[in-house]
């Protein structure tokens, strides 16, 4: 296979910009002082440890030595190689980006959703590419990941020079499952969580031993802080893979900022179905329809 490049592909003079969402290239057009100069929103920065499954107060933070549990992350580093990492990149290359918001291209595998009206259509969508055939059987090797069958592919292509990002937000969860699974390539970034409930969160002393250890090592709280003050960082190594499912897929928003981008990056996002699409749920036969196309692995981007 080619060796792996993390070169940036050519900076598009045109954005896909709508509404509030702005990159690089429409914010020279503009004029004014860029969003990402702004101070962040949130007060308190944490760090997930995926040792220990916690969140941990940064250093030199009012919080360093205290954390709080992060259920529902699952991170497993080298998930592909340098050399399938490469050979995935060129692939995508092949076919055309599409420009998107806030400085992303994009390239997407899966049926045309209205989520808003929960209506969606099949027109056009002949299945997930056919490079990522190993990779989705890979993934169910996983404990965690048995019998996840995606039913949709999104790739992400972010570069500094275009000012990428996403904002903070919640998938779908009337289409789309349980399980988010995300393949970051090319570079490392961070995925940032923040929640908008009311409420405290509890702290203890941060742990430092391994899981099954905790039980009986951990302090009994005696710090809290505001929920909403709250921002926790998820260090994703390149080739990466990252599952979120519960209340790290529920309940905390995703994002990535632009200062977390320092070169180009590609991830590449699987969903599944949810239960209204599964065995005995009320759009069963769609959902068997879609599963049927989707694993075909005969798609190009839609």
């Amino acid at each position: 296979m080619a060796a792996a490049t993390a070169e940036t592909p050519e900076v598009l003079r045109e954005c896909g910009c709508k509404g509030i969402r702005t990159c690089l290239i429409c914010e020279r057009q503009r004029g004014g002082d860029p969003p990402w100069e702004l101070p962040p929103a949130k007060t308190y920065r944490f760090v997930y440890c995926s040792d220990t499954g916690w969140a941990v107060g940064a250093e030199e933070s009012d919080f360093e030595g205290w954390a709080f549990p992060f259920p529902g992350v699952m991170l497993i580093e080298d998930f592909v190689t340098r050399e399938e990492e490469a050979e995935l990149v060129r692939l995508m290359d092949r076919d055309p980006w599409k420009l998107s918001q806030s400085g992303r291209r994009k390239q997407d595998y899966g049926p045309k959703v209205n989520f808003r009206k929960q209506k969606l259509k099949t027109e056009g969508f002949c299945g997930l590419p056919s490079f990522s055939r190993e990779v989705v059987r890979r993934l169910g090797l996983y404990p965690g990941l048995e019998g996840f069958r995606p039913v949709e592919q999104c790739n992400l292509d972010y570069c500094p020079e275009r000012g990428s990002a996403i904002d903070p937000h919640l998938d779908d969860a009337w289409l789309w499952g349980e399980r988010l699974v995300s393949l970051n390539l090319l570079s490392p970034t961070v995925l940032s969580m923040c929640r908008e409930a009311p409420g405290s969160l509890l702290l203890c002393s941060a742990p430092s031993a391994a899981p099954e250890a905790l039980v009986d090592s951990v302090i009994a709280p005696s710090r809290s802080v505001l929920c909403q003050e709250v921002e926790v960082a998820i260090p994703l190594p390149a080739r990466s893979l990252l599952v979120l499912t519960g209340a790290a897929r529920h309940q905390w928003k995703h994002a990535i900022h632009r200062r977390h981008i320092e070169a180009r990056r590609v991830c590449v996002t699987f969903r599944e179905l949810s239960a209204e699409f599964g065995p005995g749920g009320r759009q069963q036969e769609l959902g068997q329809e879609l599963l049927r196309i989707a694993l075909s692995f005969q798609g190009r981007p839609v």
